[in-house]
């Protein structure tokens, strides 16, 4: 904080309650201020455009545009911006989805306020803040063992999969393995989706390269 020029808080959270009681928090300290309130990603992006805040505090679970998209939206539109996740969940998932996005820190809302305060002056400082909890969950992301790409497709993908490797279309797959046309589609979707990839080209290119298919 420059002298005599409080931090300027966007509260972004789509439940009104929260917002109040966050608002209510911040006129509890002469350094921070609130700069606005958005119900919204979407509002959240705009307001950040026309206001311009020093910290946004970021609910993740929103319907629309959810607090990752938003973040990485400011981020990218506005990079002196920083953005605290605060929020209920410490799923693994959404803790890497935040920080990914560009969230500086990762808070759930039963931090004190003294704790909040703190955050919010290190987020404009530019330093991260993370929950314990959101810290145990990066940890167990990073020990978590990497499973080998194909790993997870059943001995019937591994068939079609060879067939597309073949250069077979789905209504020859399944004629070749006496499936319905919709069971083989299916069939095809569902490795396109494990392989992470969008078109059989791809697909069959990974299977070539990772020797999924003898």
């Amino acid at each position: 904080m420059t002298e005599n020029k409080p931090i300027r808080v966007l509260l972004v959270d789509d439940h009104a309650v929260v917002r109040s009681g966050l608002a209510a928090f911040l006129t509890a300290y002469d350094d921070l201020e609130l700069a606005g309130e958005a119900s919204s990603g979407e509002r959240a992006l705009a307001l950040c455009q026309k206001i311009q805040p020093d910290v946004v505090l970021m609910d993740l679970v929103m319907p629309g545009m959810d607090g990752a998209a938003a973040t990485r939206k400011i981020r990218e539109q506005s990079p002196q911006i920083q953005v605290l996740a605060l929020t209920s969940f410490k799923e693994q998932e959404l803790v890497q989805g935040a920080l990914q996005a560009g969230a500086i820190g990762y808070l759930l809302k039963d931090i004190s306020a003294y704790e909040l305060a703190n955050a919010i002056r290190a987020a404009y400082s530019g330093k991260p803040t993370l929950a314990p909890e959101a810290a145990q969950a990066l940890i167990q992301a990073a020990r978590a063992p990497v499973q080998k790409l194909g790993a997870d497709l059943s001995e019937r993908e591994r068939e079609v999969l060879s067939l597309m490797v073949e250069g077979l279309s789905n209504q020859q797959i399944a004629g070749k393995l006496i499936v319905s046309l919709s069971t083989a589609k299916f069939h095809v979707s569902s490795i396109l989706s494990k392989l992470g990839v969008s078109s059989r080209t791809e697909a069959v290119s990974i299977a070539l390269q990772n020797h999924l298919v003898k």
